[in-house]
């Protein structure tokens, strides 16, 4: 039986392959969820996609997911830094949590070292790109099994 996983991202990374190459790589948000449901599929799990520039959009959505997903991997992008509302929201879930982010937000400016959602997170996973998502996968795959 295979596992649902909630793949959450936040504001600006439906910009991905626009935003600073440095920082968030050249691959798109579409390239990336369609990688992120592949790596998903290789283990067992069914990756189901949402991205919002909108904190109402966000909350409602992760509202609607109670009880209906095993995992949960997100990144919040800017709301990881102040948004306390979708902390509360993602720990409402009650199931496992990575939050992943592209860039090394702990090499990067002194308020992206800030993170609201990381003592409710299972797991946390940054700095390695895209595939910092695989990795994310791989630690729901043996924390569910």
């Amino acid at each position: 039986m295979n596992r649902k996983v909630a793949l959450l991202h936040g504001p600006n990374l439906n910009m991905l392959g626009r935003r600073p190459a440095q920082h968030y790589g050249t691959v798109t948000l579409a390239q990336l969820e369609a990688q992120i449901r592949e790596w998903g599929a290789e283990r067992t799990l069914d990756v189901v996609t949402f991205q919002t520039n909108h904190e109402g959009a966000f909350l409602e959505h992760v509202h609607g997911l109670i009880g209906a997903v095993d995992a949960v991997v997100v990144n919040p992008g800017a709301w990881t830094h102040y948004q306390w509302s979708i902390r509360d929201a993602l720990e409402l879930l009650g199931v496992p949590i990575v939050e992943v982010h592209l860039s090394d937000i702990e090499a990067r400016e002194p308020h992206r070292r800030i993170s609201v959602i990381r003592d409710i997170a299972a797991h946390a996973v940054w700095g390695k790109g895209p595939d910092g998502y695989r990795d994310a996968l791989d630690f729901l795959k043996a924390s569910l099994t």
